[in-house]
């Protein structure tokens, strides 16, 4: 009966491979030849942005406007929009991605639920956050 500390033999290619049990010590000769390859891991690495914040009191009609604007700009990265009480309306958070052509069709949705809330709410604060 084999069991797991016994030495087994294996073909593989054109020579005999020796198998070593666990816990056994190893002279460096049957070592020689074992090629090692190494497993390289990239750490990613994270850098902490500067990250400005803007308030900006605004009324329904000129929010659509701004925020159109805002979405043009390359360094936004967060738009929120809060009404008089403080509550949070809509949190957009804004990608480098975003940008190009694709802007028109990828936020029309929040372009439209902006308007909304603009048409509903009279003041509100817009707040930006900016990456420097």
């Amino acid at each position: 009966m084999d069991t797991p500390t016994e030495r087994i033999q294996e073909k593989v290619g054109e020579r005999e491979l020796e198998s070593i049990p666990v816990g056994a010590k190893v002279s460096a000769d049957k070592v020689s030849g074992v090629e090692v390859e190494a497993a390289s891991e990239k750490t990613p690495v994270y850098t902490q942005d500067k990250i400005s914040v803007e308030e900006l009191k605004i009324n329904g009609d000129d929010l659509v406007a701004k925020v159109k604007e805002l979405i043009h700009e390359s360094n936004i990265r967060r738009i929120i929009l809060k009404n008089e009480d403080g509550r949070i309306l809509i949190e957009v958070p804004l990608t480098v991605g975003v940008v190009g052509g694709v802007i028109g069709a990828a936020l029309f949705p929040v372009i439209a639920a902006v308007g909304a809330i603009g048409a509903l709410v009279t003041h509100m604060t817009l707040i930006i956050e900016r990456k420097e």
